[in-house]
């Protein structure tokens, strides 16, 4: 059987002219070309491109659309056009829009008109869909292992920090204190949910849109679940329509990625207010960090400030593809190439700032005289206080918190933190105070006392890295 599209079965398109030229007389303006041409950027889909048309000749040759012969040439000259682009030396041409046609036509090159028949019963609308789908894929693969990477750093620095003070926040206040592991810890759980949605996604997206062809499906014999099957996919999409028209497989990996983008910008954040001298909690060595070029002393956290900047990269790709697919009737419209960029640069993104924050954790050193300090100040252990009231008094919390309300209030007077306050000073607000209140009042004491599961005890943060430890092993 032979290519059924307009032109004619082994003829390549006469030169500068496009390849679906059968239909028009003339050459495309400029300004037409410049506007549709996307070999400039699409040609980081030739390895998935060659592999989806080496799928598609062993299913036409096993199927019988194509001869054993023009199976065998085409085969051979994909891999030597693969050869040329390892090599570096294949020749993309604008003339040829695309890396389909770029493909075709050199291919047309190599082995003359068998290759004319590679096309039968696909269309670009399929080709494309399939080439983006497989490099979203492998995009989410390769960000599933670097995600993987980063919880190692954090655990492996948050081991020997599982008792490490350091003040916890709300509101960007002192709150109660934690640990720099229990810390640490709360972003390898954040992390392990953005593994969870990228896998989640590749799940969805693992079918396969070839053979749908342009929309309504081929009339040649045609085995979809062979060509799934050889690209890994775990079956073809059910409806030709629906194959050619989706993108929200790639929309739910910017939208897996711009949540992990956010997480990492949160954790950059961090380290950006700890690396302050009025934190001090932490240093970065000189690989993670710049200097200024007026003023000698600086010393800055650029490499956390460029992840935190790069969030809006992710966040900018899903809405630019959300916002091109939103009006779209079904199927194919040409607004679908704008797909592509925004994926490209948000995971260029995402995967350079995962590995420039794994870089960051192991580099990190905590200054633990400092948070240990730090985790003491701001009345930290006032709730410690107040769970001592009910606990041993059987007070009502409500009252319990009203009478550690008061003893912050005298603290503040008396310019001393809790553990310092006379036991004169409490007894004036609860007469049943007595002498080993002290013994919750430290933050060594609080963080211990923390036992419940999840918590903060050093303990429990041990658990936590060792169940985690499991996870990624």
């Amino acid at each position: 059987m032979t290519d059924s599209s307009s032109d004619a079965p082994g003829k390549p398109a006469p030169s500068g002219q496009a390849m679906w030229g059968g239909r028009f007389s003339d050459k495309p303006a400029e300004l037409m070309q410049a506007i549709n041409v996307s070999i400039g950027f699409d040609r980081r889909l030739a390895a998935q491109d060659l592999e989806g048309s080496r799928a598609h000749a062993a299913m036409l040759q096993k199927t019988g659309v194509i001869t054993s012969e023009d199976a065998q040439a085409i085969l051979g000259g994909l891999d030597k056009i693969g050869a040329e682009i390892e090599a570096g030396t294949f020749p993309f041409r604008e003339e040829f829009e695309d890396i389909h046609m770029n493909v075709e036509a050199r291919l047309t090159e190599l082995i003359g008109p068998a290759a004319g028949r590679l096309h039968t019963a696909r269309s670009r609308n399929d080709q494309i869909a399939l080439d983006f789908r497989m490099w979203v894929r492998e995009a989410c693969d390769r960000t599933l292992a670097q995600i993987k990477g980063l919880q190692r750093a954090l655990i492996a620095k948050a081991e020997p920090n599982a008792a490490t003070l350091m003040p916890g926040f709300t509101h960007l206040q002192p709150a109660q204190p934690v640990t720099f592991g229990h810390h640490l810890m709360a972003y390898v759980e954040m992390f392990g949910r953005d593994a969870g949605r990228f896998a989640d996604a590749r799940q969805r997206m693992n079918e396969s849109p070839l053979g749908a062809a342009a929309l309504a499906g081929s009339p040649f014999p045609i085995d979809r679940h062979m060509t799934a099957q050889a690209l890994g996919f775990d079956a073809p999409l059910a409806n030709s329509l629906d194959a050619v028209a989706d993108r929200d497989f790639a929309l739910e990996a910017l939208a897996a990625a711009t949540i992990c983008a956010v997480h990492l910008s949160r954790l950059a954040e961090e380290i950006v207010i700890w690396m302050t001298p009025q934190f001090g909690f932490i240093k970065l060595t000189d690989a993670f960090t710049s200097g200024s070029s007026i003023m000698p002393q600086k010393k800055n956290p650029d490499a956390a400030e460029l992840v935190r900047a790069k969030a809006g990269r992710m966040l900018g790709a899903f809405t630019q593809l959300a916002v091109v697919m939103k009006g779209l009737p079904l199927t194919y419209s040409k607004d679908m190439q704008e797909d592509k960029v925004p994926a490209f640069e948000a995971f260029d993104a995402l995967e350079l700032s995962l590995r420039a924050m794994a870089g960051m954790v192991a580099d990190l050193q905590p200054a633990v005289e400092t948070m240990e300090k730090a985790a003491g100040a701001g009345f930290s252990t006032a709730t410690d206080l107040a769970d001592w009231l009910v606990r041993e008094l059987g007070l009502p919390f409500r009252e319990a918190h009203h009478i550690t309300g008061a003893a912050v209030k005298r603290a503040e007077q008396l310019g001393c933190d809790l553990p310092s306050l006379p036991l004169t000073d409490l007894q004036a607000l609860e007469p049943r105070i007595t002498q080993s209140v002290y013994k919750v009042l430290t933050p060594a004491a609080s963080v211990a006392s923390r036992m419940s599961y999840g918590g903060t005890a050093p303990d429990q943060v041990r658990g936590q890295i060792k169940r985690w430890k499991e996870i990624l092993a």
